[in-house]
C-alpha cells in the first residue's frame, strides 16, 4: 500500500523557478508583480504548507481533505464489496483536483493502496500523488508508447479510476453542469481485458467565476486552458466543503457488445453516471 511520507526533503512549487525555467533568459522581463499575482492566485504558499509534511499514497489523498477540512459521503460501497475482481471505475470530473483527492482516498482505502489513475502527465510534479498515478501524454516522446502504456495498465492487478472526460466539467447551455463528450477508450479497453465497469458520481461544482472563464476561452478559441489556472483556487474554495460520491452497480464487460460503438457505449455510461 501506497502511503505514509517521501523520504528526503519533499518538492515544493516555485514559481519562480518555473518562469525562470520556462523563459530563461527573458525570464527578468517577466513582470515581479504578475509573478506574485499569480503566486496568490495558485495559493503557492499554502499549498507548499501541506507539501512540506511529505505525505505520499492514499495518506497524500486522506491528509489533503483534511488539511482542506473538506468531508465526503460516499453511497453504494456495498457495490464493490468483493476485493477480489477487477474494476474500471469511471466518473464525473465536476472539480479537478478534490474529486480526483478524494477517490484516491475513498478506493485507496477500500484497496489497500492497490489503486492506478490514468492521469496528464502534468499531476506526477506532486510528489505525494505520483505513485498513485499512470502518466498518460498525447504530445510529445512519450506519445507513441501510449497504447503500451494503457495496455500494461489495464491487465495490471490494480484497480483503474479513471475521468474519460479529460477535463473538469463545463456549465451547459441550459445551466447544468456536466463533463464534455467521454474518451471511448475506458470501454475499448475494458472489453480487452475483462474488466466489468463501474460508474461513479460525484456531486459538487466550481464556482461560476470558473465556468464563465471557461466559456470565454471556447469562445476566443484560445489554445491554452486558461481556466485551468484557476483550479488551485477552486480546490482553495473548497474548503470547509461537503461532498458525495455515490458508487453504482458494476456494468459488466460483457454489456459493451457491437450493438453500438465504444464511444456510443462510453456516452451511455455517461449518462448512467449521471442518473446515480
Amino acid at each position: 500500500m501506497q502511503k505514509g511520507k517521501v523520504p528526503g526533503r519533499p518538492a515544493l512549487i516555485d514559481l519562480d523557478k518555473v518562469v525562470r525555467d520556462r523563459a530563461g533568459k527573458k525570464a527578468k522581463y517577466v513582470p515581479r508583480f504578475l509573478v506574485n499575482r499569480l503566486k496568490r492566485l495558485i495559493h503557492q504558499d499554502f499549498i507548499n504548507e501541506f507539501l512540506k509534511e511529505g505525505y505520499v499514497g492514499v495518506d497524500f489523498c486522506e491528509h489533503s481533505l483534511e488539511y482542506l477540512d473538506v468531508k465526503v459521503e460516499v453511497e453504494g460501497m456495498e457495490h464493490i464489496a468483493d476485493l477480489s475482481h477487477k474494476y474500471t471505475f469511471v466518473s464525473n470530473h465536476p472539480l479537478g483536483a478534490i474529486d480526483g483527492v478524494t477517490l484516491g482516498m475513498v478506493l485507496g482505502r477500500h484497496y489497500q493502496g492497490n489503486i492506478k489513475y490514468l492521469v496528464n502527465d502534468l499531476l506526477m510534479n506532486l510528489q505525494g500523488l505520483a505513485p498513485l498515478c499512470i502518466p498518460i501524454n498525447k504530445l510529445g516522446h512519450q506519445a507513441r508508447n501510449l497504447p503500451r502504456i494503457v495496455e500494461e495498465a489495464f491487465r495490471s492487478d490494480s484497480q483503474i479510476v479513471m475521468f474519460p472526460a479529460g477535463i473538469c466539467s463545463r456549465r451547459m447551455k441550459d445551466g447544468s453542469i456536466r463533463d464534455l463528450p467521454w474518451n471511448k477508450t475506458f470501454v475499448a479497453k475494458s472489453v480487452a481485458t475483462q474488466r466489468d465497469v463501474v460508474p461513479i458520481h460525484f456531486i459538487g461544482r466550481n464556482s461560476d467565476r470558473f465556468y464563465t472563464i471557461a466559456e470565454w476561452c471556447k469562445r476566443l478559441h484560445l489554445k491554452f486552458n486558461l481556466a485551468m489556472l484557476f483550479l488551485p483556487d477552486e480546490m482553495y474554495r473548497s474548503q470547509h466543503g461537503t461532498y458525495k460520491v455515490v458508487i453504482g452497480e458494476p456494468i459488466p464487460w460483457t454489456t459493451f457488445d457491437k450493438s453500438k460503438t465504444a464511444y456510443q457505449w462510453a456516452q451511455e455510461v455517461k449518462e448512467r453516471v449521471y442518473k446515480l
